[in-house]
């Protein structure tokens, strides 16, 4: 089996564009990956172009060679862009493989390690900043069955923050708990804003409200900023989702002071992301993969999870997203009573794109999520912000 062609797709979804690859075979089996990421579709999409003259005429079996051809023989460091766009032809062989073998991905990354993953809501809390607002939507989130849900209650912040916008953003975080109660993990997600000092103020200033975790509380790019909050906060410190190889989380797990591992498959490819959950668990660390792009995100993330021992809980845009989502895929992902469960009915993926719902949401130049201004929270276009 070789590979023929590398096509692409793009759906404009309102917060963010989704992009989707479709890889085709000469023996007629096709496969399909995500590309997703926030503010570049095009610029995707374009890599996605560019690099798949590596893999036309390859065996699509052979993901540890295409991940290296894909990303080391380019030489230049394309960073998210170039692993969102070796993510989208990688997968795709993945599912090419299952449909071969006619097995669920999963059972191809070290098979079923749990019969449910455990689900947290995002993107739950659109609309206004208030307490009130998150107050309220968060009653519907429990209410639909889920144990655990995240929001961001930071507004636009960046590194330091005055004193009515401390407040405001900790009096979210009380009207959450508030409305889920005690045994319902609450998760704070900080889109890597603050200063360490800021940070460690928030960290102090939540505790009281056991939260989960505390994500992303400082930018990537300073592996020691994280490192300091992790060992001085009250709050377990959650995050990777940033990182796009494996060298960055060896580097983050050498230091043992975050366990809780946001891998972003899509940045990575499913051979690396294995990979990287095998290192966390040799590090003592849980894994939580990030999961908001895309809703075959959801899917490649959910068969990751299935096959990984030392899996946490899964993140799920899908239920808050635009009623036409679903149809996006033939068989999207469920989520019910809190939980997701990937079955044996279908061999890959376990779904295909739907190509006729995709052309009714052409790109958008404005669908992306501007998470440093104002308004960011009710997810629209940013022209309607």
């Amino acid at each position: 089996m070789k590979i023929t062609n590398v096509q692409t797709y793009i759906v404009g979804n309102p917060w963010k564009n989704w992009v989707f690859a479709r890889v085709d075979t000469d023996e007629g089996v096709h496969g399909i990956g995500e590309g997703t990421l926030n503010g570049f579709a095009r610029t995707v999409e374009a890599a996605i172009h560019e690099l798949k003259r590596f893999v036309i005429g390859q065996d699509p079996f052979n993901v540890e060679a295409h991940s290296l051809r894909l990303f080391r023989d380019v030489y230049s460091d394309g960073g998210q862009i170039q692993g969102a766009a070796l993510a989208a032809i990688e997968y795709a062989c993945w599912d090419i493989m299952g449909k071969a073998t006619n097995q669920p991905v999963y059972k191809l990354l070290g098979g079923r390690c749990h019969n449910q993953l455990r689900a947290y809501a995002n993107g739950w809390y659109r609309g206004p900043r208030t307490p009130e607002s998150f107050h309220e939507k968060a009653k519907g989130v429990v209410a639909r069955g889920y144990t655990a849900l995240k929001f961001d209650p930071f507004g636009p912040a960046w590194r330091a923050v005055d004193r009515p916008d401390f407040g405001l953003a900790i009096d979210i975080i009380a009207a959450v708990r508030d409305a889920v109660g005690p045994d319902v993990d609450v998760l704070v997600e900080g889109h890597n804003r603050f200063s360490v000092h800021t940070a460690l103020q928030f960290a102090d200033a939540m505790a009281r409200y056991n939260p989960t975790w505390f994500e992303a509380p400082t930018p990537p790019q300073l592996v020691s900023a994280t490192v300091e909050v992790a060992r001085r906060s009250p709050v377990p410190i959650a995050c990777g989702e940033d990182y796009y190889c494996r060298e960055q989380f060896a580097e983050l797990l050498a230091h043992r002071a975050v366990h809780i591992i946001q891998l972003e498959p899509q940045f990575l490819g499913m051979t690396a992301a294995k990979q990287v959950c095998g290192m966390a668990f040799a590090a003592g660390a849980v894994t939580a993969p990030h999961s908001a792009q895309g809703p075959l995100c959801t899917v490649s993330c959910a068969h990751l999870n299935t096959a990984t021992p030392n899996f946490f809980i899964h993140e799920v845009f899908d239920d808050f997203n635009e009623a036409w989502s679903e149809r996006i895929l033939t068989n999207p992902l469920k989520v019910v009573n809190g939980y997701i469960t990937v079955t044996d009915d279908a061999p890959g993926w376990g779904t295909d794109l739907n190509y006729e719902e995709i052309a009714l949401h052409p790109y958008n130049p404005d669908n992306f999520l501007p998470l440093f201004r104002q308004g960011w929270e009710r997810r629209e276009r940013v022209t309607d912000l």
